[in-house]
């Protein structure tokens, strides 16, 4: 299970990095809203050890846009708890 969380989350910060525009980050992130958050938290910790000067412009607008609507998925998911 473990292998699957952790395959399934590199697949999603791979879209997220090659989308086409932050549109297409919210559209990925919108269709993951049952991830569970310990899940959240390590996407969000993966997105934060991304280097600025080793990405792309476009590919650091996505990064940023993650980290805000995972951040946002996050606090959602305490709310409800």
């Amino acid at each position: 299970m473990v292998l699957q969380s952790d395959e399934h989350r590199a697949k999603l910060i791979n879209k997220i990095l090659f989308a086409a525009s932050q549109q297409a980050v919210k559209a990925l992130i919108d269709a993951e809203k049952d991830i569970p958050s310990g899940i959240i938290e390590k996407i969000i910790d993966d997105l934060e050890g991304f280097n600025p000067m080793k990405k792309e412009a476009q590919q650091w607008s996505n990064i940023k846009i993650a980290k805000i609507l995972f951040n946002r998925l996050r606090h959602a998911s305490t709310q409800n708890t």
